[in-house]
């Protein structure tokens, strides 16, 4: 019987939940011949490399507007208990980040990625607030999601500057093409948000690169791609919204097919739930908030 509980962050599905699927966690290159917003360059990139960076979203008007709505979020969610880390789920609770999960810019860009027939199954506030003193560890993001094939692609939305002052992430160029990678677990003693990591990762690809983007711009990466995060030591917050996409084909077990919503093309298999935006005057869903 499958699990219908959520992923939470860190949250890592049973390891005989997800030895008992048969998984292709293969990469599949982009093959779109002729891209609606990126460049054939971009999609080589992407191909060799495992990401893309940067591509303009918003203007400075349109993501201080976004980042107000989430100063709002992130000081409701902290009067409540929270962390700056557990806003999860968010296109299930606020109506503001499901249309963000379908806007077209966005859609058009991963769609010259995965092709014509898209889902969007996340959407996650990673909110490092000054002087936090937690890392991401090098990690594989496709290696603990209940999800088959390997055809997903994370949008991660600046909504402050994010550099290496203020501990941007950080990816291992070329690492999406070794397959699934063997993960340790973590220590208390080293204070990570993540509960695992790869040792040497940097032998798995190229020397490893700052995601730098400005605010209101956006990068791209496989589900493969080996990335993480250094401690913000600084002064200033650095905030991104990764956004989760995947082809309509995929197929998600362990309950994972109640977060996705069409965002372009056909569901053709029928294998996502297809959520309605949330209606409630707050913005959340009537649905039970996942942590």
């Amino acid at each position: 019987m499958e699990s219908a509980k959520p992923p939470a962050l860190g949250y890592v599905p049973d390891p005989d939940d997800l030895t008992t699927l048969e998984r292709d966690l293969r990469f599949h290159p982009a093959l779109t011949q002729h891209p609606q917003l990126l460049t054939p360059d971009q999609l080589a990139h992407y191909n060799e490399h495992g990401y893309i960076r940067p591509v303009l979203i918003f203007d400075d008007s349109e993501i201080a507007a976004l980042r107000s709505r989430f100063d709002e979020i992130l000081a409701q969610t902290l009067a409540s208990g929270g962390s700056s880390y557990s806003i999860a789920t968010a296109h299930r609770k606020y109506g503001f980040v499901y249309d963000l999960l379908k806007h077209p810019k966005i859609i058009a860009a991963v769609c010259d990625i995965l092709g014509p027939d898209v889902i969007g199954w996340g959407a996650h506030f990673f909110c490092k607030m000054p002087h936090d003193g937690k890392k991401v560890d090098w990690h594989q993001d496709a290696v603990f999601w209940p999800l088959t094939p390997s055809k997903t692609v994370t949008v991660w939305l600046a909504i402050d500057d994010a550099d290496p002052e203020n501990a941007n992430m950080r990816f291992i160029p070329g690492s999406h093409r070794h397959g699934p990678v063997m993960h340790l677990p973590t220590s208390a003693a080293e204070d990570n948000v993540l509960n695992l990591k790869i040792e040497n990762a940097e032998r798995f690809g190229d020397a490893p690169v700052d995601d730098t983007l400005k605010a209101g711009e956006a990068s791209l990466h496989s589900d493969l791609l080996l990335h993480g995060s250094e401690p913000n030591t600084s002064d200033r917050r650095r905030c991104g919204l990764t956004l989760r996409y995947c082809a309509a084909e995929v197929k998600a077990h362990l309950g994972w097919d109640d977060k996705g919503i069409l965002v372009a093309g056909e569901d053709r298999e029928g294998n996502w739930k297809n959520a309605a935006r949330p209606t409630s005057p707050h913005g959340d869903s009537a649905v039970t908030p996942f942590a």
